[in-house]
């Protein structure tokens, strides 16, 4: 059940990349794959994966997920996507409906929210004020809104570690990535926690 309040969310720029109904049959299929489900919807996430896109600007981040093509790594579509991103000044861009499902961790995408960061590593997302308190406004703001609890913010790197990671195909049981490790993420979570609880109800 979702809480009745949340923070308000810092500024966003909606900027979709098209998500057609080729796209949305791709990921069903992905899910029935990896998941053993149907739809490509995400209903009632349960994580919150925060990013390093290894790129320099939100244009940049959108111009690679707005194509639908296979991925360079795992060689599967649909193309892989994040919900948002956050630019090096503070910008956050929406770039896929919260409805929707998103490839950005293996594992995790039928009940993860993702959430990419402008850089090339941890220490730009940690080292930029400006991107690291629009990403935690966010971050609050989704993590209330879903009822997701602080230990449930990972990084990509954490990906393994979660409660709620699953796969069906045994070979992409262990594969994860190198971005927000966990040392990132306990100085991100103690960050996160600074916020305060999460609004009442009314």
């Amino acid at each position: 059940m979702l809480p009745a309040a949340a923070p308000p969310p810092p500024p966003i720029v909606r900027q979709y990349i098209p998500f057609p109904a080729t796209r949305k049959r791709e990921m069903a299929a992905y899910a029935r794959r990896h998941y053993g489900t149907s739809g490509y919807r995400l209903v009632a996430p349960k994580v919150i994966v925060e990013h390093v896109a290894v790129a320099g600007s939100t244009s940049a981040v959108r111009a690679t997920f707005a194509p639908d093509r296979a991925d360079p790594e795992l060689h599967e579509l649909p193309g892989t996507c994040s919900h948002y991103v956050v630019g090096a000044t503070g910008t956050v861009v929406a770039l896929v409906p919260l409805s929707l499902m998103c490839r950005h961790t293996v594992g995790l995408n039928d009940v993860a929210i993702g959430i990419e960061h402008v850089g090339f590593r941890d220490g730009d997302v940690l080292g930029r004020p400006s991107e690291l308190t629009a990403s935690l406004k966010l971050t609050q703001y989704l993590r209330c809104r879903f009822a997701i609890a602080v230990k449930n913010v990972i990084g990509h790197n954490e990906s393994l570690t979660s409660p709620y990671h699953h796969e069906r195909i045994a070979r992409l049981r262990t594969q994860t990535h190198g971005d927000m490790a966990h040392a990132s993420m306990l100085r991100y979570r103690a960050r996160l926690r600074r916020l305060g609880p999460c609004p009442p109800s009314s």
